[in-house]
């Protein structure tokens, strides 16, 4: 019968095959009134947010739970990717301005969270007015010092991030180099480690899937609270940090790569007329990976990069090239400093340009990575998302508007791309510049 072949219809299809943004903003803005109505009944928030406590605290546990192995199989992977072979004159350009515009990318973004100050004043209370832990403020040689491990079993184990991502990357690069060698045997079983972390590291995405799908909940509940206890205050807060990402993302647009550009004598507008269709696509689908295809075929037959040059930079950066997360992080930690009474100090700045610098080497091209990172930022300045603390409150209100942020740092992250293709293509003299000459 034809009824047979009809599937049937789970009890939650409505809400597992709609929009995850959507349902995301959702959760955000009926958590944002249900906080507020409560606000005007005080002897209820009490008892509100000792029924729903649960459901947002096990939402942060899920989330810490992947941090150490997000971070340890995606950078192990995506060093391992860059094949010796290719780590040539282009390999080195290519790695040296996609590092460089990132440090420059999270600098953009502490300075114009030190200039607007985001969630200053905020003074935001965890549900047992918990302010967090006080971030320590290590030396500068402490703090490049502590970058390398002596143990890394026992960094894994204590969730210290920059050494885990130290290690992560020259074990990355160790598999890269045995990969390449020219024992048959040694070079299979390097193939067969880097097959097994590829696979661990897609493993821990597809859990970050399944556990984002509980993320409009999660939400809900953590910013219901957030509202509940604070009141309206709290809208002001986050429409000031998504200006101030919205607007450092324009300035590193214009200013880095279009100067960029400008020194190497290529057109700014000209080539934001060859990118745009992998700028929009990025911002729709809030994945550089998934607009890879559209940036191999623009970055080639609109702005003149050879394939030899794009088929490896491209792939590469829409692993390591994270300038738009970059910004994000810079002024989301800056802002959950300033919102927990905890404002970084310079030191820590500067811990958060190393970190993000370095974890962006590995951060999958997917929706939501951003916020996986922003964890990893704040674990290690010393800022620990706790349940019930001011700082998971505060981090609670990131996520809430992550999606949003998410569409233009993720933009970025391709134009950035595109833009070091287009450089390094010039440098070697490999560029058809005829497709940049005027009509």
């Amino acid at each position: 019968m034809a009824t047979e072949n009809v599937k049937k219809k789970g009890a939650l299809d409505w809400y597992f095959k709609s929009n995850l943004l959507t349902r995301i903003l959702l959760g955000l803005i009926l958590g944002a009134i249900v906080g507020v109505v409560l606000g005007f009944f005080p002897e209820a928030v009490k008892p509100y947010v000792a029924s729903v406590k649960f459901f947002g605290d096990i939402f942060i546990r899920l989330l810490k739970m992947i941090v150490v192995p997000v971070i340890l199989f995606s950078l192990i992977t995506g060093a391992a990717s860059i094949a010796p072979s290719r780590l040539g004159r282009v390999g080195v350009k290519v790695m040296v301005y996609y590092l460089l515009t990132s440090a420059f990318a999270v600098t953009i973004g502490l300075v114009f969270a030190n200039i607007f100050r985001p969630g200053l004043g905020f003074n935001i209370v965890g549900d047992a007015a918990i302010k967090g832990k006080e971030a320590a403020a290590p030396t500068i040689s402490n703090i490049l010092l502590n970058i390398v491990p002596t143990n890394p079993v026992d960094a894994l184990s204590k969730g210290d991030v920059l050494p885990i991502i130290f290690f992560a990357v020259v074990f990355g690069l160790g598999i890269s180099y045995v990969k390449d060698s020219k024992n048959a045997k040694i070079a299979k079983g390097a193939d067969t480690l880097f097959d097994v972390c590829n696979a661990a590291a897609e493993t821990m995405y597809k859990i970050v899937g399944g556990i984002m799908q509980y993320a409009p909940i999660g939400v809900f509940v953590l910013i219901s609270i957030v509202f509940a206890q604070q009141g309206p205050k709290a809208i002001g807060p986050l429409l000031v940090v998504t200006l101030t990402v919205y607007l450092g993302l324009i300035v590193h647009l214009v200013g880095i790569y279009g100067g960029l550009l400008a020194v190497n004598k290529l057109g700014f507008v000209k080539f934001l007329k060859g990118a745009n269709e992998a700028m929009i696509t990025a911002f729709v689908t809030r994945s550089s990976g998934g607009t890879l295809p559209i940036t191999l075929r623009v970055t080639e037959e609109n702005l003149g990069v050879p394939r030899t040059i794009s088929s490896f930079s491209l792939p590469l950066g829409a692993t390591i090239n994270m300038d738009g997360t970059a910004i994000y992080l810079g002024v989301c930690a800056m802002f959950i400093g300033f919102a927990t009474g905890n404002p970084l100090t310079f030191n820590q700045q500067l811990t958060v340009v190393i970190t993000a610098t370095l974890a962006s080497i590995g951060t999958a091209g997917v929706p939501g990575a951003g916020a996986i990172m922003l964890l990893m930022v704040l674990e290690s300045i010393g800022l620990k998302v706790t349940e019930g603390s001011a700082i998971a409150a505060a981090y609670a209100m990131i996520l809430g508007i992550d999606a949003l942020l998410d569409m233009g740092r993720t933009s970025l992250n391709v134009t950035g791309d595109m833009a070091g293709t287009v450089i390094v293509a010039k440098s070697e003299k490999e560029l058809d510049t005829s497709k940049w000459a005027k009509a």
